[in-house]
């Protein structure tokens, strides 16, 4: 159930990039590069997370979808 949970959320990133890129127009143009280094670094710690062993599993988990919401939100923004 937590699972299906944390993915309705990574899902609800969509929606958020896009309504971040429609609301911050002019500060995402002057902001573009650093949109970029947000997107790559959350993506290569989240796909890093994944081969780290942590004692509590849910404690990765959290960390590997909230990366992947702020990488998901950040693509979103940064592209065109």
């Amino acid at each position: 159930m937590e699972l299906i949970f944390a993915f309705v959320l990574l899902l609800a990133s969509i929606p958020a990039g896009y309504i971040l890129k429609h609301l911050t127009k002019e500060e995402i143009q002057d902001g573009r590069k650093y949109f970029k280094i947000i997107w790559i670094t959350s993506l290569i710690l989240a796909i890093s997370f994944l081969f780290f062993s942590f004692n509590d599993s849910p404690q990765k988990q959290t960390l590997i979808f909230s990366l992947l919401f702020i990488t998901n939100v950040a693509f979103i923004s940064w592209r065109k």
